[in-house]
């Protein structure tokens, strides 16, 4: 009688444990991939569903973006600089069959073929685009990685360079390169400047000296402006004609005004 009550406890207790293996709950970013006796069935979405004991198999897929920092990767660049640089990957599971079927360890494997993109793309361009232009080399890292991750099922959304660490003696070079264009841009502006002001004084003498009395109203205008600014100092101011009638008398050649 024992043994009968035993047997039976230990029979509800298998139909217990078959019956809460037979449902399950899948959160609204989880697909579950339904295998039966080892071949693909239907793939279950969000929600509860029913399982055949001992004969149906779930593996559950997060269909939500993963946020992942690529490892430091150290490579040369087409000019050959070596730098250290690293990536930040956004990636998710577009199919759920797919990442399940189609490779073992579909997160693993796409953040290595990123890790490899990036050593591609950084090996194609030169040190002056990846301190530049780096939206066209994340656009070429994108490229590389999906060719890849499309038969797996996985949808790149971004990859895009963090940090690019470069050697400390071609920091310098770098600096004193930027250093020399600005002093060549400064030295541009400044000569700019100089031909414009003597254009401009070339076009006020050529103004004064069409009118005679422009001149006497320039050195009247002087002498206010000394006075404001020095009114301690005395300035006496002879016409220029005294001056070139005194020469002459003199015997002096005279002076260009």
């Amino acid at each position: 009688m024992i043994t009968s009550y035993v047997i039976l406890g230990v029979l509800l207790l298998f139909l217990l444990v078959s019956s809460l293996k037979s449902f399950g709950i899948n959160q609204e970013y989880q697909r579950g991939v339904l295998f039966r006796l080892g071949r693909l069935g239907v793939t279950k979405g969000p929600g509860w569903y029913w399982l055949i004991p001992f004969v149906d198999r779930v593996v559950r897929v997060d269909m939500r973006t993963i946020t992942y920092q690529l490892e430091t990767q150290e490579t040369i660049t087409r000019d050959g600089v070596a730098v250290r640089v690293n990536a930040v990957l956004w990636f998710r599971a577009d199919s759920a069959v797919h990442v399940v079927t189609s490779v073992e360890k579909w997160m693993s494997a796409t953040v290595q073929a990123a890790e490899t993109a990036l050593r591609d793309a950084i090996g194609q361009s030169e040190l002056d685009q990846m301190l530049k232009d780096r939206i066209s080399i994340n656009k070429r890292m994108q490229e590389l990685l999906r060719e890849a991750s499309l038969k797996w099922g996985v949808e790149v959304d971004s990859v895009e360079i963090k940090d690019v660490d470069i050697p400390e003696q071609m920091q310098r070079a770098i600096a004193k390169e930027a250093e020399a264009i600005r002093e060549k841009r400064a030295r541009i502006i400044r000569a700019e400047g100089e031909q414009e002001a003597a254009t401009k004084l070339s076009q006020a003498a050529d103004t004064i000296s069409a009118s005679p009395g422009a001149l006497e109203l320039r050195r009247l205008q002087t002498l206010t402006e000394i006075g404001v600014e020095h009114n301690s100092t005395i300035i006496a101011m002879l016409p220029v004609e005294l001056v070139h009638a005194a020469r002459k008398i003199a015997g002096m050649p005279a002076i260009d005004e």
